[in-house]
């Protein structure tokens, strides 16, 4: 025992006395490298250094390790779509997403403007490495002599790095990342198409990414034939391209282009004089405002084509559904009506949808400045439609056992606490389902969603076609579910074309910019299918027919077309709908406000369908008329004219039928002046009044012994038997 704790302490003892040998050695041989005084500190500076730089370098890698993860992707490819929109004739109507043509070669591009870009954005791209080391500390005195940011300090690379890979966040890590991927670039690509790239990628303002697409957008022209002034202008957009867009603020683009004029100068790449030019005969830009796009329709199209092509390719041409006729008309008919009558009736805001039978969008309107407010309404507000929901109520009773004939009780109901009444607040008692739906009775198709469930009305209108959310309220009956203008005209389009089912498109077919060809609607849509008994839509469709006969509808009227259609008001005249059809089109009309506060007592059958009928009558002239399917022949005889009017009125027609049948209360108003001007009386005894003109008998009489026809053209004014003329200057009876 004795013997191994001696054997322990010696072990001890023998490997303490090394130890210290070693440290003596060591301090012996470190007092060679002692430093004293001033080079005490600098080492000591210099062994920190070197420790936080190596911290620093380890914390960039770890923070760069997003940048690496990036260069996996295939990089050169854009996220972004840039699209050029033609219309159904194929002729352009407008660009939506980037606005970017990278098809144009370096060679192509002028050199002043290779010049202009150097000298703004950096003179020594082809001398580093990827980071400006000098130009960055040039920036940073600069920017301290200003007391801020005058001078960039980011190479070219590292702004195409950014571009292409980061974001514009102001952050340490994104500065960083940036740093790794220029490096990365210049590595990988040579300076030539470093710059090609970042010549097509830079954003130059007006939606434009790249000098060969901002030429086009600001001046109209190819790049290869810039001069040197559209040069200057294009350089300084850079920089800042929402401040110095020249669609914008022309004055600080020019004045903007004779700093890049000067930097061309101070970088030994111009000289004076031959800027000179430049200076004296500033870059014009083309005058984009007065352009007609159709940019509702636009965004909506923009939409769709982001939902089709899934591949790889982002700068696309497409041909779309787009009537450029069409849409011009249903922007007129809105305007007018909203300027005339607006005010008056406290109404702000409108909206249009018009499709084929076949779901074709041709129009969309989408409020009544895009300049204004950019939301489309048409599309994307949800709405109540109020009574214009009902026909998917009656289409759903005439599936369970109901028809046309059917008689159902007008009278008090209640659900719960829910006591819905009728617009006049009347009851007929017992009513026919065509009397019911003509003059828009709320407590029958309460009654009648009551016996067979809402779900299966639930069921028939998103079978027809409206995608938005439904919900099974007791008052679901009277449309108290918000949806779409685009809803409704894809809904109704299935009473339209005889119960099949169509989904509304705005694209007809999708080509790359290579020329393959990603979508075709002819080749990949299959045909639509039925969703609804013919016979069961042919007598919904009756009565629509008659809604506009002689319903709530009066006002959509159009001569010799045949058309149906509903009206709808909601609580407190928030919302007006119009939504009609003939065999051709069908147009969905709202009127109402964006803060959901009441119109002035506006309905239906007022100002929507004014607006429906004003674009229609144009819509149909332009097409060859096709019945509606169960409705007879697509033309009617024309109607003997009480009265025609070419005036600065919304309602630029108003015309009735033959005597004594009902004219309508402008046309009496109209012939009433007309008649008493010139000495006769005109007595018109008019009973009844509904929500969209008269109804009950009408007699119109006058001394001459009756007035049997009168046309009001103009200032020409004809009146028979007695026929009178009038016109600016003479009077001739």
């Amino acid at each position: 025992m004795l013997e191994a704790d001696a054997y322990v302490d010696n072990g001890v003892h023998v490997i303490g006395s090394y130890l210290l040998d070693l440290f003596a050695y060591y301090n012996s041989a470190m007092d060679r490298f002692r430093v004293r005084g001033f080079n005490r500190v600098l080492a000591e500076v210099g062994s920190e250094g070197a420790t936080w730089g190596v911290a620093g370098a380890v914390l960039a890698l770890v923070l760069a390790q997003g940048a690496f993860e990036e260069t996996s992707k295939d990089w050169l490819a854009t996220d972004e779509f840039a699209v050029t929109f033609l219309d159904r004739n194929g002729r352009e109507i407008g660009k939506r997403g980037i606005l970017l043509d990278d098809a144009v070669t370096l060679g192509e591009i002028p050199d002043h403007l290779i010049k202009a870009t150097l000298a703004t954005e950096d003179r020594r791209f082809y001398e580093h490495f990827g980071i400006d080391a000098l130009g960055t500390f040039r920036a940073l005195i600069e920017n301290a002599r200003a007391g801020g940011v005058v001078q960039g300090g980011s190479s070219v690379t590292q702004q195409l790095a950014k571009n292409l890979f980061l974001t514009n966040e102001r952050t340490l890590d994104r500065k960083i990342r940036e740093a790794f991927l220029a490096l990365w670039l210049e590595v990988n690509l040579t300076k030539d198409e470093i710059l090609k790239l970042y010549l097509d990628r830079a954003y130059m303002g007006g939606g434009a990414f790249g000098v060969a697409a901002a030429s086009e957008y600001y001046f109209d022209k190819s790049v290869s034939n810039l001069t040197l002034a559209e040069s200057a202008m294009l350089a300084g957009l850079y920089k800042a391209p929402t401040k110095y867009a020249p669609h914008r603020d022309l004055p600080a683009a020019r004045a903007r282009a004779n700093e890049v004029l000067q930097n061309m100068v101070e970088a030994n790449f111009l000289s004076d004089s031959q800027i000179l030019t430049a200076q004296l005969n500033p870059a014009k830009v083309v005058d984009r405002g007065r352009e007609y796009a159709p940019d509702y329709f636009l965004d909506h199209a923009f939409e769709e084509v982001q939902s089709l092509v899934t591949g790889q390719q982002r700068v696309v041409t497409v041909q779309t559904t787009f009537d450029l006729d069409l849409q011009k008309r249903a922007d007129e008919a809105v305007l007018t009506h909203l300027r005339q009558f607006g005010k008056a009736k406290r109404v702000g805001q409108a909206a249009l949808v018009s499709v084929e039978v076949n779901g074709a969008i041709r129009a969309i309107v989408g409020g009544r400045d895009y300049g204004e407010s950019q939301f489309n309404r048409a599309t994307a507000a949800l709405r109540q439609p109020g009574s214009s929901f009902k026909p998917y109520v009656y289409l759903t009773a005439f599936m369970n056992g109901f028809s046309s004939k059917s008689v159902v009780a007008d009278r008090p109901i209640s659900i719960g606490h829910w006591s819905p009444q009728n617009y006049d607040r009347r009851y007929r008692g017992s009513i026919t389902l065509t009397n019911a739906l003509v003059k828009s009775i709320n407590t029958v198709p309460v009654r009648l969603t009551q016996s067979f469930g809402r779900q299966k009305v639930i069921e028939t209108a998103k079978l027809a076609g409206i995608q938005s959310q439904i919900r099974p309220d007791w008052s679901l009956p009277l449309g108290s579910s918000e949806v779409t203008v685009l809803d409704m005209a894809s809904g109704y389009s299935s009473f339209a074309n005889g119960g099949f089912k169509i989904t509304p498109y705005s694209v007809l077919n999708i080509t790359a910019s290579t020329g393959e060809e990603l979508y075709d609607r002819a080749k990949q849509v299959p045909a639509p299918v039925r969703i609804f008994p013919e016979e069961k839509v042919k007598e919904l469709n009756q009565i629509l027919h008659q809604v506009v006969e002689r319903g709530t509808g009066r006002r959509a009227q159009i001569e010799g077309v045949k058309a149906a259609g509903k009206t709808g008001t909601t609580n407190a005249y928030k919302n007006a709908w119009f939504v009609g059809y003939t065999g051709n089109f069908v147009t969905a009309v709202w009127y109402g406000n964006d803060n959901e506060t009441s119109t002035g007592r506006l309905t239906g059958g007022n100002l929507p369908a004014m607006t429906w009928q004003y674009y229609m009558r144009h819509a149909q002239a332009t097409v060859e008329p096709r019945a509606i399917p169960g409705v007879d022949d697509p033309s009617v005889p024309k109607a003997t004219v009480i009265a025609k009017a070419k005036t600065d009125s919304a309602d630029p027609e108003i015309t009735g039928r033959q005597l004594p049948d009902r004219p309508s209360k402008q046309a009496v108003r109209v012939l009433t002046s007309l008649v008493e001007k010139f000495g006769g009386k005109l007595r018109p005894t008019l009973t009844g009044d509904e929500e969209a003109g008269l109804s009950g008998p009408t007699e119109l009489t006058a001394p001459s012994g009756g007035i049997t026809e009168l046309t009001i053209q103009g200032t020409k004014i004809r009146v028979r038997p007695r026929e009178l003329i009038v016109n600016d200057r003479d009077k001739t009876l």
